[in-house]
């Protein structure tokens, strides 16, 4: 059976990044939407449903942060935001409300299209498991496959797609230290930088979620100098 095309919509105002972004993305085979703030997005959504956004963070109207915020509470879309070089602090904001990647501005098409396929590939849900990936662990159970986690009576918590890949490295592998930069190339498919924040925002986001539903807390211990440590057992169930 022949596969979907993957559509790929960019909302950014500068209209030479839209053509450049939307023709290469085009050329490796997906499809395209385009918008130049957040109005035209709305409009695009109304009709289509993407399967990843590439979001600017300075548009006019409504900014790019709001409309992350917002697109986070409706549908757990893939966002990878473009930012300037100096934006550290809007970089961490939005990946603490639910972006899951970022690219900094000027940009390579490779590393753009690296960044889009690997979004892509962890969040796609079309493989057939023939093994089932449920795996309990304190009051929770994670379904790598469904890529839900719920309580043990059935709640189901709110996670972002990269914060579920996140909780995913530690249950695949139980009470070993991890370091930021395993969990960085495990979840993104880079090094890390050495002032990249993405991975302790999520743990802190992760650990407020699971924190606030488990039966103690500090399920995700900071291990110095080493890295972190999912502290309970986890066990494979059917």
């Amino acid at each position: 059976m022949e596969q979907k095309t993957k559509t790929i919509l960019i909302v950014d105002d500068d209209s030479e990044i839209r053509r450049l972004v939307g023709d290469f993305l085009r050329r490796e085979g997906f499809g395209v939407e385009m918008a130049q703030d957040g109005r035209e997005m709305d409009r695009i959504l109304e009709r289509s449903r993407p399967d990843l956004v590439i979001l600017d963070l300075m548009l006019p109207g409504e900014d790019g942060l709001s409309i992350c915020r917002r697109l986070r509470s409706e549908q757990s879309t893939p966002i990878l935001m473009l930012t300037a070089k100096g934006d550290e602090t809007d970089r961490v904001v939005g990946l603490e409300i639910g972006a899951d990647d970022y690219v900094v501005k000027p940009f390579g098409p490779r590393e753009l299209f690296a960044r889009v396929r690997a979004l892509l590939r962890r969040t796609s849900a079309q493989q057939v498991q023939l093994v089932s990936r449920r795996y309990a662990f304190d009051r929770f159970v994670a379904d790598l496959d469904a890529r839900q986690l719920y309580t043990e009576e059935g709640e189901l918590v709110a996670l972002t797609g990269a914060e579920f890949d996140l909780l995913s490295c530690f249950i695949l592998r139980p009470r070993r230290v991890l370091s930021r930069e395993q969990i960085l190339d495990w979840t993104h498919g880079r090094s890390a930088d050495p002032f990249d924040r993405t991975v302790d925002i999520l743990i802190s986001r992760v650990r407020k979620k699971l924190d606030r539903l488990s039966s103690g807390c500090n399920l995700i211990n900071t291990i110095r100098n080493g890295g972190y440590l999912l502290t309970v057992p986890v066990r494979q169930v059917t």
